[in-house]
């Protein structure tokens, strides 16, 4: 039996290839392509002959093209199928995605002989980088009959070629009876010949008409040579046509095997071929029932057979269309609101003569929607009042909306493969690495506040949120950031803290007067008489001191964030600082039992003042939100290098949402249990930024209706 030759691209192959609006290519056994279909010489704008002298690496994307050839190469050393995408630029200089599967050829013997390439433009389908890598994934996720397919398609030549012996062998049969049955016509010559001579003898008186037979026997010999020598002829000619037509045959599964496994891994489509007699050539596709189509074997059956007569009456008139030479596509809606493009291509012979139809008919309706939600988010993103940016993790620029443009002036053109550090300032260069870092890892960035640079130079108050972006496999490509601009907001606020710190600054001089007054009279009404008069006074003293404590916190958050508030530190012993807290809060609040357990002597190296004011805020919260006679725990302990003081009550408790927000500014919970209790939300925020020049971090534990647990860490004195 013959070997199988590989794949070569002969008429009817070229025909099909350049009939089918996919990317086809076809290459040896060494990677060296031979061939590009029309529809891949249309994309790149070349001619057969340029595309093979330029190599086909030569326009695809820088970025893509490391790891296609790579691809490429890996697979050509397994001989392998291989699947991939890449961007190639086609001829008006543009790059666009190309989906692709590779699958390889091989001889019956097992020698791998090359690859054929299947390729389909995907790049309007993918104008979004989410839904990008979503439609291209499910595509090629779609083609994994394609190995069967092919495989079945070798053991089908392989039959072929037994067939094609079996059919030589027959013809070799048929030549020794066209032999034997010579041979007998010369025997019949013989015995009439014989027989002439026995009449000779015997009747002497025909002689003449004998010899008249002789001459017609001669010419009759005459005749039969010149017929066996046709007879030869035309068996020669008559094998040569077997061969012939057990290669046509062969060629024609061959294009019949490529129709089927091109139509079955194009996903949610049906691909149809209609003779000029409107008889079905072809139908794959997983659409058929789908689009009203009768199941089974419709090849060789009239159109009419295959769809209801209504159906058929509204379609021969686009089969008239394109089996007259017109090429063109048309859109339809199926039930359920299925969406459908149908593709109508006339197939030429070699004179250029129409003599079947192809349609091509594709379920678009994920598409439309994919579109539809790419429109809406789109809009989204152009309409917003937050600029709105893409990078790609090496920090360069890829989508730029119209906020962005007003907010930092530069224009969308100006941006796009620029890198992200032009609206950075030099002393901010450092967050970016920090930033990208986290993406990596795959970590969202909520509400970062900092500060960006105009076109123009100028400095701006911004506050980012930054979120990774994955392709269809889930690995991180990129980064999607929304920049809202917050200097006005941050305006507003340093006006507010001016005001604050100044209301504040004016109070304090007439209450350290009050409380002086307070202090003076109480102290001449210790022997006082009336023993209302002497409470009075001390309640006096204790509002006059918590107006001073307020006070004293707005000048604190004042002088905060303005920078006035410096630490002053030193070494000191922890356990003594809160035990004297300790003292003062229970003179405040005598009716709870506030429990005390530390190691002895832990040193830290901190603003004594500073640590002591949040401790009493923290102990002066437990008092506020627990109940009259409940335990108070106060603790600390080495954890990691690290002192942990912890303040456990058994109050009222706070609710999971309230939680996170607690050491926000001027946050307070409000609940049926808080409203009645006085506070301004500032004592928790400003602990938590004294902790935080600390180097330390604050944070809380809650149950409601079970109690809350503060706690906060300093590093040990070193």
């Amino acid at each position: 039996m013959d070997t199988v030759q590989p794949f070569l691209p002969d008429d009817e192959f070229r025909r099909a290839s350049d009939q089918i609006p996919l990317l086809i290519w076809a290459s040896k056994a060494d990677g060296a392509r031979y061939f590009f279909s029309k529809a891949w010489l249309a994309f790149t704008g070349r001619t057969l002959e340029q595309e093979l002298k330029k190599g086909w690496t030569q326009d695809i994307h820088p970025d893509d093209v490391d790891r296609t050839i790579d691809n490429h190469d890996a697979a050509l050393s397994s001989g392998k199928e291989f699947k991939r995408t890449y961007r190639l630029k086609r001829h008006d200089g543009e790059y666009h995605w190309i989906a692709e599967k590779c699958k390889p050829r091989y001889q019956p013997d097992g020698t791998f002989t090359g690859y054929i390439g299947y390729g389909l433009d995907v790049d309007d389908l993918l104008e979004d980088p989410e839904l990008q890598n979503d439609i291209l994934g499910a595509a090629v996720r779609q083609q994994k009959g394609f190995d069967e397919e092919l495989a079945a398609t070798n053991e089908e030549l392989t039959t072929a070629n037994e067939e094609l012996v079996a059919t030589n062998e027959e013809l070799e049969q048929t030549q020794e009876s066209l032999a034997e049955l010579n041979r007998e016509l010369e025997n019949i010559v013989i015995l009439r010949t014989k027989a002439l001579r026995e009449s000779e003898q015997k009747a002497q008186t025909l002689n003449e008409k004998l010899a008249t037979v002789n001459e017609e026997l001669a010419t009759t010999n005459e005749e039969l040579s010149s017929t066996n020598e046709e007879l030869s002829s035309t068996n020669e000619e008559l094998v040569a046509s077997n061969e012939e037509l057990a290669e046509s045959r062969e060629e024609i599964i061959k294009s019949e095997r490529l129709f089927k496994s091109i139509a079955l891994n194009i996903p949610k489509s049906l691909i149809v071929v209609v003779a000029k007699d409107y008889s079905i050539l072809a139908m794959e596709g997983d659409l058929r029932t789908q689009m009203g189509f009768s199941a089974g074997n419709n090849v060789g059956k009239h159109a009419s057979e295959v769809v209801p007569p209504d159906r058929y009456a509204a379609t021969k008139a686009l089969y008239d269309r394109v089996l007259a030479g017109e090429e063109f596509t048309i859109s339809r809606k199926g039930p359920d609101n299925v969406e459908y493009r149908v593709q109508f291509v006339p197939l030429r012979n070699e004179d250029n003569e129409v003599y079947a139809g192809l349609v091509i008919a594709l379920d678009i309706t994920d598409i439309r929607q994919a579109e539809e939600k790419a429109a809406k988010l789109a809009a989204i993103v152009m309409s917003s009042d937050d600029a709105i940016i893409s990078k790609t993790l090496q920090g360069i620029v890829t989508s730029w909306n119209a906020s962005a443009e007003r907010i930092f002036g530069y224009t969308e053109k100006e941006m796009i493969g620029e890198p992200i550090l032009k609206i950075i300032p030099e002393d901010r260069l450092d967050e970016e690495p920090l930033i990208l870092d986290r993406l990596g890892r795959g970590e969202r960035v909520d509400h970062f506040e900092t500060k960006r640079m105009t076109k123009d130079g100028k400095l701006l108050d911004i506050s980012l949120t930054i979120s990774p972006v994955r392709d269809g496999e889930g690995n991180i490509i990129g980064a999607s950031k929304i920049a809202r601009d917050i200097s006005e907001q941050k305006r507003d606020e340093q006006r507010k803290n001016d005001f604050i710190g100044m209301v504040s600054h004016e109070l304090k001089t007439p209450l350290t007067s009050l409380t002086a007054i307070v202090q003076l009279l109480q102290i001449k009404l210790k022997s006082h008489d009336d023993a209302f008069v002497s409470n009075s006074m001390k309640n006096a003293g204790r509002q006059v001191k918590k107006m001073a404590d307020l006070i004293n916190g707005f000048l604190n958050i004042s002088r905060l964030e303005s920078g006035k508030m410096p630490m002053v530190k030193r070494e000191f012993v922890l356990n003594d600082l809160i035990k004297e807290n300790i003292e003062e809060t229970r003179l405040m609040g005598p009716d709870h039992d506030i429990r005390f357990n530390c190691d002895d002597h832990m040193i830290v190296y901190a603003d004594r003042d500073k640590i002591g004011s949040v401790v009493l805020n923290l102990l002066n919260n437990a008092v506020k939100y627990s109940a009259k006679a409940s335990m108070i725990d106060v603790s600390c302990k080495i954890i990691n290098n690290r002192v942990q003081i912890t303040v456990k009550d058994q109050g009222i408790g706070i609710e999971p949402n309230d939680l996170e927000k607690l050491f926000d500014r001027y946050y307070r919970v409000e609940s049926v249990e808080t409203q009645h209790i006085s506070g301004f939300g500032i004592g928790l925020y400003l602990s938590s930024e004294i902790i935080k020049q600390h180097g330390g971090n604050i944070w809380a534990e809650s149950e409601p209706g079970k109690g809350s647990a503060f706690h906060f860490a300093l590093p040990l004195k070193a």
